[in-house]
């Protein structure tokens, strides 16, 4: 990994995206926000596909053959990602109330949201085995007590084991995973990156880097990935950025 790197084009992109008409900042968000709501959705089950969630979304249009669970899954995730996007341009740290909320609000038609389970639960396939309720809830305390201490991690592993840790806790019974993603990605926002996505196709690489980390306290296969997804991200935003830029100019010339 390098940060310094990221860093840097993460300045960089603050520089050039005053001059980006918002018109186009808004499309390319909004693309990033459906499929990032269609991976975070399919990596936990859910059928729908990109168009379809596209549908819902943005068209406001009904999906034949798919349960109401998978729809309001969708919709959910939209809403709780607009909620974490308030949250940061209010300059509000990610604490447990607001973690409990961007759960009820993923959770929203589905089941109460924003409780801690008091069942024992598995991770279908997984080697890790989340600690029983009694000890959950102290890992839970610790977790938020940790949270505001960064230790001497940089960015892209601190929202890594923010998402690892929370979800190897496991403390709902359902969502964990989105909730997670979701949080990993406030991580990244607060501090000027990007939100990443995890491709659905990613999926089992995605599982073993959680895995190293829950079985083995191993982070850095986990943070590398998010590191390679930010890269990812940021250069994609700088080279729509750029290429709008040279519209302008070009038009500029014409217009001369």
């Amino acid at each position: 990994m390098d940060y310094a790197a990221l860093c840097q084009k993460r300045d960089e992109l603050r520089t050039v995206l005053p001059d980006i008409p918002h018109e186009v900042l808004d499309k390319f968000d909004r693309a990033f926000e459906i499929e990032y709501t269609h991976n975070s959705t399919a990596i936990e089950g859910n059928t729908l596909t990109l168009i379809q969630t596209k549908a819902i979304l943005e068209d406001g249009l009904s999906v034949g053959g798919k349960t109401i669970r998978e729809i309001y899954e969708v919709a959910n995730h939209a809403r709780a990602f607009n909620y974490v996007k308030d949250c940061i341009a209010q300059g509000k740290l990610l604490d447990e109330p607001v973690v409990k909320e961007i759960h009820a609000k993923l959770m929203e038609n589905i089941q109460t949201g924003g409780v801690y389970r008091n069942v024992e639960v598995r991770i279908t396939g997984a080697a890790h085995k989340p600690p029983p309720p009694s000890e959950m809830y102290w890992q839970v305390k610790d977790f938020f007590a940790a949270l505001s201490d960064k230790r001497d991690w940089n960015d892209m592993e601190y929202a890594a084991w923010t998402h690892a840790e929370f979800v190897r806790i496991h403390p709902f019974t359902d969502g964990n995973g989105r909730t997670s993603r979701m949080m990993m990605n406030y991580q990244l926002m607060a501090v000027g990156f990007l939100p990443v996505s995890i491709a659905k196709e990613k999926r089992l690489d995605y599982f073993e880097a959680l895995e190293a980390y829950a079985v083995n306290h191993d982070l850095r296969p986990f943070a590398e990935m998010v590191a390679g997804l930010e890269e990812q991200r940021l250069d994609e935003y700088l080279g729509i950025c750029y290429e709008q830029r040279s519209d302008q100019t070009d038009a500029g010339i014409k217009m001369i």
